[in-house]
């Protein structure tokens, strides 16, 4: 079994062919699972220097892989970072306002898988309005010059 397969992964006698074609990309704690929670996944595909989606969050929890090019990511209370092709990222969705997802590059697109759990009769991704932000700077982490 590979040495990175979580402690729950199931211990198969046999052939361990489908256990080398395995790689543990992410592990989280399992988050709250709204009863009736619909679950969807969208490919995101953003252009030479996209700035990317405006300052939003998600009514549940988000997991994401990037598939090509860089991504500016930026969660409120986390500092922004860099994320590459083969980078994988999660937000706890809810209250939590996602800052960033543009790209970092102005010569290549790029494109990143999303998996939401999305509660019932909410929109999968709400734009934060402006009054809000303002509100809220305090918990944004500081940014370098």
């Amino acid at each position: 079994m590979p040495s990175d397969a979580p402690s729950n992964f199931p211990q198969q006698p046999g052939t361990d062919t489908w256990e080398k074609a395995l790689t543990v990309l992410q592990t989280v704690s399992a988050p709250r699972m709204p009863k009736g929670a619909e679950v969807m996944t969208v490919r995101i595909d953003h252009p030479p220097g996209s700035a990317g989606t405006p300052p939003h969050r998600h009514s549940g929890p988000a997991f994401g892989y990037i598939l090509e090019g860089e991504m500016r990511f930026e969660l409120e209370g986390e500092p922004e970072r860099v994320l590459t092709a083969g980078d994988t990222f999660w937000e706890p969705g809810g209250d939590v306002i996602h800052y960033q997802d543009g790209n970092n590059r102005t010569d290549t697109w790029c494109r990143f898988l999303v998996t939401m759990i999305c509660a019932p009769g909410q929109p999968m991704l709400t734009l934060v309005e402006p009054e809000e932000l303002q509100r809220r700077k305090d918990r944004r982490a500081s940014r370098s010059a």
